[in-house]
């Protein structure tokens, strides 16, 4: 039985998924990985312990694929698809890595973010008619120039040019191609997109800003398109499939959702990610979000780009309520806790643990939960982390209708105020991974990975239940409590 592979791996997890020829799933496997947090604000992954998840998930998603099926399983592409921004650099020579991997929402950068927007003419949108990207502790140059500056073994490979950079699908790539025995050194215009060393309208690494951050071309990766075969994957029970799709996790949630140009998508995971497809068309914002690329479907395509609002902390505010404070046992709890409650009796959460991502862009923000009193319990402090997600939400979305002039098409159905259509398929980051690996390879063709399913087959719509004068209202809480949070950086000093 001929498929595809999916390798999704993730802030907290990696997981590997089988599709079939309807790209219906056959079977996956997941595994959580450490999280390293050295300092309050840093968040770091060994970057030996992803590798050794994803070819853990690929032997036992491949069994359980073959079990589900009854017969031998082919695979005929690879795809991959990945946190993006999180930043790693290793050895060209013995192919190690030079240093745990920084992870997008780390804020160690902080200083040097704020020392850039004070020397650069254009501040904080100096880099966004080039990048498409604010100055943000979020992207990769700034990660990398705190490596080459605070990392000895970093700054001497650089300098001799030992030094490999990449985002994790470069590195990904690298390892299941071979490694220091003739790995492939290459990353995707969406994960290049992310690094703000690419200029978006040539899709090529910008030598005046490699030169800004002391990056020398000569580690770079070579960026490719979203389908094409990267490389053959060296050694495993997958040896010899060409790894033929990559995309950074967001971009291949919206070729999953099969969003059209002009339609957006809003996914939830560790965090949460607003896309929006603006089609061939550049469009820079002038009201906080990000200027992406979407997708390009192989190497003569043309590219389509996209809008995207980036909230921090989503599903990690679970895991927080769970890990950290303990008030539920597994992220499964928050639901049925949150329920137990009618409303958050005026508890509202700000889950600012590193700063306020889009459309705020504050890194000195901080989390607060304001509200309580002796009547608040467990399930109005849950509720509220649930509901900061939506109210998370609503900010991206309304700098989006003001970047885009969109009318309000507007729990998530309640605060925005519009109906939100839930795919009955919910991975469908891992489904965007499949579709470019198996358009490169002729197993989907391009009508189907383009064209969403009928909607009733394809999702559940959850219409609004409370009117919009009380969603109004409980948002303008939101940014009562949302002016709370900033500028308390200092007090972890």
């Amino acid at each position: 039985m001929e498929c595809v592979a999916a390798i999704d791996q993730g802030t907290q997890s990696t997981r590997v998924f089988i599709f079939d020829k309807n790209a219906q799933p056959i079977a996956s496997h997941q595994e959580q990985f450490i999280q390293i947090y050295p300092k309050a604000g840093w968040c770091e992954h060994d970057p030996m312990i992803i590798w050794g998840s994803v070819q853990r998930c690929i032997s036992a998603a491949l069994a359980a694929a073959e079990a589900a099926a009854g017969c031998a399983i082919k695979v005929v592409g690879l795809g991959i698809t990945n946190q993006r921004e999180t930043t790693v650099l290793w050895s060209r020579s013995s192919g190690q890595p030079l240093h745990n991997a920084i992870v997008w929402l780390d804020n160690r950068t902080s200083e040097i973010c704020h020392t850039w927007e004070a020397s650069l003419p254009g501040g904080k949108d100096h880099f966004r008619p080039v990048t498409g990207l604010p100055v943000s502790t979020y992207f990769s140059a700034y990660k990398f120039q705190w490596m080459r500056e605070h990392v000895p073994e970093v700054a001497a490979a650089v300098e001799s040019g030992d030094a490999m950079f990449g985002t994790v699908d470069s590195w990904l790539i690298y390892c299941l191609t071979g490694g220091a025995d003739g790995g492939v050194h290459v990353t995707d215009v969406t994960n290049a997109s992310r690094t703000n060393l690419m200029e978006l309208s040539s899709l090529a690494w910008h030598g005046p800003t490699l030169q800004l951050f002391g990056a020398p071309a000569a580690i770079m990766p070579r960026i490719a398109s979203n389908a094409e075969v990267y490389g053959t994957v060296a050694a495993g029970p997958l040896a010899g499939v060409p790894i033929s799709g990559c995309l950074g996790d967001q971009m291949a949630a919206l070729l999953g959702q099969r969003a059209a140009p002009g339609e957006a998508k809003n996914t939830y995971g560790t965090g949460c990610f607003m896309l929006l497809n603006t089609g061939p068309h550049i469009t820079l914002s002038s009201h906080g979000l990000l200027t992406t690329l979407a997708h390009q479907l192989g190497p003569s395509a043309s590219p389509s780009y996209a809008l995207e609002g980036s909230v921090a902390v989503a599903g990690l505010g679970i895991s927080w309520l769970r890990d950290n404070l303990r008030l539920i046992d597994s992220a499964d709890d928050s639901e049925p806790i949150a329920a137990s409650v009618p409303d958050s009796g005026g508890v509202y959460f700000v889950p600012a643990f590193g700063g306020l991502l889009a459309p705020h862009w504050q890194e000195d923000a901080r989390g607060v939960l304001l509200g309580m009193t002796a009547f608040t319990t467990r399930g109005h402090v849950v509720r509220a982390l649930l509901e900061a997600i939506c109210f998370q939400s609503r900010d991206v979305l309304e700098a989006m209708l003001l970047d885009t002039a969109m009318h309000r098409a507007s729990s998530m159905s309640d605060i925005l105020q519009v109906p939100v259509q839930r795919p009955l398929f919910q991975e469908t980051t891992a489904l965007g991974a499949a579709l470019a690996a198996g358009l490169t390879v002729g197993f989907y063709d391009e009508a189907f990975v383009t064209t969403p399913p009928p909607a009733d087959k394809a999702a559940r719509t959850f219409e609004p239940a409370v009117g919009r004068e009380e969603a109004d209202k409980r948002y303008a809480h939101w940014k009562k409590a949302l002016s709370r949070c900033l500028d308390l950086a200092d007090l972890a000093l």
